[in-house]
């Protein structure tokens, strides 16, 4: 536990590039996407599944040129849906050396991992909802704080236990219950018009958040690993930390996009 709080305070700086916003925003989101596609697919590698890093390397490249230049053409982002598939699919024209399982890895992880941390500066540069991108951090750490506490504090019943042995359901209900605390405190003192909003998305964060730290289970049982990484001592890599955020970010930008805006 100590090891987890440590590591937390050491990343609360972090936030202030949150605060800052604008490009500095835009940078390390491409570097959560960079790094953590990496992390990926070393994970992959791990039961012999071979994804290209070529196709992922080329993939956020221009994913966040088309957000510095042309951001308000939906079109384009389209044409590089459309472009990504292509590419891992022509991945596989080298029949004798690749499995389909390399084409649906490389897939998988432009998506799952680039694509969707890439929502993050999506939803800071919705104007003046911009201000919300705060509740995707809040959703993803205030359920994975307060779940962790609380399930080691009642935790009695088993969540997913072939999943995550560790969750408990107490931990979830508890996880849910800080979420929406949390964002109904942030939705009162900061942006009290949109409180309602604020405290459905708390709501829907508690559990699309820990939706995100199931699924990474899911796939690190999958890959024979425990961890991601080590870069964050008691929490592994990047995607160790940040596999709740993965899945808040879209519902958070598109919550605002078509219930909000």
């Amino acid at each position: 536990m100590k090891t987890r709080i440590l590591s937390a305070i050491i990343m609360l700086p972090l936030l202030a590039i949150v605060f800052i916003g604008g490009r500095l925003l835009l940078v390390a989101c491409f570097a959560i996407g960079l790094m953590g596609i990496r992390e990926f697919y070393k994970g992959f590698e791990n039961i012999n599944v071979s994804p290209s890093k070529m196709v992922a390397n080329l993939s956020i490249l221009s994913l966040y040129a088309i957000n510095l230049f042309v951001p308000s053409e939906p079109l384009f982002y389209m044409m590089w849906i459309m472009t990504v598939i292509v590419m891992s699919f022509l991945f596989l024209f080298n029949i004798e050396h690749r499995e389909l399982t390399d084409a649906m890895a490389t897939l998988t992880g432009v998506f799952y991992v680039i694509f969707f941390s890439f929502h993050v500066s999506l939803v800071e540069q919705t104007g003046e909802y911009g201000i919300m991108v705060w509740l995707i951090f809040i959703t993803a750490f205030g359920t994975d704080i307060m779940a962790y506490f609380t399930g080691y504090a009642l935790g009695k019943n088993k969540l997913a236990p072939k999943i995550s042995p560790k969750k408990t359901i107490e931990g979830s209900i508890g996880g849910i219950l800080g979420s929406v605390i949390f964002c109904s405190i942030f939705g009162y003192f900061v942006i009290p018009r949109l409180l309602i909003h604020c405290i459905i998305l708390g709501i829907l964060g508690g559990i699309i958040s820990q939706i995100g730290d199931l699924t990474a289970s899911i796939f690190k049982r999958k890959m024979g690993i425990k961890d991601y990484g080590n870069l964050i001592p008691g929490h592994g890599g990047i995607l160790d930390r940040f596999d709740s955020v993965l899945f808040t970010a879209p519902m958070v930008y598109y919550y605002i996009i078509f219930v909000i805006a």
